[in-house]
């Protein structure tokens, strides 16, 4: 902080002077500004000379048997009280901040996570830190991730699959910071009264397909691909509740993460078949500097700790 004069140029005034200055005006000596203080009337009286040589004009005068404000030290007096205030009240915020009695993060993540991690998510930092607000948006990973690096969110649950060469993941996050949050097998789901084994994807070669979100279609794609078929796509929807039910219908099979299946069971006349090594990976992506933020790092810590109980492993 400084204070200008347009004679001298700019003097250098430190908040250990200003609140020294501040206190020898308000209790009228050193020795009682020191002790209000904290420290010893020398050290006062050494910083003092430090800044007089340095600002070369003295602060304070003797009268008498006290001492009193020079017309340079009254006029650091004078600031100093307004400085000093504004200096309390933000470190009065950043404390706040830092024992995480206060701030904002703004959230946004997939459907399927929406109704398994963010409620109890949620319920955690309401418990712990409830004076942090937290703002939740549902937005898929394209969405979520463009949403993070423009700063208008702080904190998206994505996914990416690993095995999927033509996954946009690394590219869409490149830049940005990438934590793993667990791991989410993928499923088939077709009518139970269908013999398949799900394992051997070849076998499904002829079946019709109900494929998912963006994502979940290009890694439908993908697998059938590596199996040495390309699947005849009846329907699309993003709405996996609607995926389950065309199933149940019998209208067809289908390829969901578990995730999904455990925000909404699996209904009746339709069962999940385990595959080979098909998974997904649940993330949180920030922006590099994100866990400097007390808040945001609250989040993370609490989310990295969220385990969706019926998930596959």
């Amino acid at each position: 902080m400084t204070l200008v004069t347009t004679s001298a140029g700019a003097f250098e005034l430190d908040s250990q002077t200003l609140r020294i200055v501040h206190a020898v005006a308000t209790y009228g000596s050193i020795t009682r500004a020191a002790a209000a203080l904290g420290y010893s009337q020398p050290a006062v009286s050494q910083h003092l000379r430090r800044v007089e040589t340095r600002m070369g004009m003295p602060l304070v005068t003797r009268v008498g048997r006290g001492i009193a404000l020079t017309d340079a030290g009254e006029v650091v007096a004078r600031h100093a009280g307004v400085v000093l205030s504004a200096l309390d009240s933000a470190s009065g915020e950043l404390s706040e901040l830092s024992g995480l009695r206060a701030g904002r993060v703004r959230l946004s993540g997939f459907p399927s996570a929406s109704s398994t991690v963010v409620p109890s998510l949620l319920r955690t930092m309401a418990d712990q830190h409830p004076g942090i607000e937290i703002g939740y948006v549902e937005a898929e990973p394209p969405e979520s991730i463009a949403a993070v690096r423009d700063g208008s969110c702080d904190v998206a649950i994505a996914f990416a699959y690993p095995t999927d060469p033509a996954d946009a993941f690394g590219r869409l996050t490149d830049g940005l910071a990438v934590t793993t949050l667990f791991r989410d097998d993928v499923v088939v789901l077709t009518p139970s009264d269908l013999e398949v084994d799900a394992t051997s994807l070849d076998s499904l070669h002829d079946s019709t397909w109900i494929a998912g979100c963006p994502q979940c279609r290009g890694h439908l794609l993908d697998t059938c691909a590596r199996a040495g078929f390309a699947p005849s796509i009846g329907y699309e929807t993003d709405n996996a509740v609607a995926v389950m039910s065309m199933v149940a219908a019998g209208l067809g099979i289908a390829m969901l993460p578990a995730l999904a299946t455990t925000a909404s069971p699996v209904p009746a006349g339709v069962t999940a078949h385990p595959t080979t090594g098909e998974h997904r990976l649940v993330v949180a992506v920030t922006r590099p500097d994100a866990r400097a933020l007390p808040a945001v790092d609250a989040l993370l810590t609490a989310l990295t700790a969220e385990r969706p109980a019926d998930r596959a492993a």
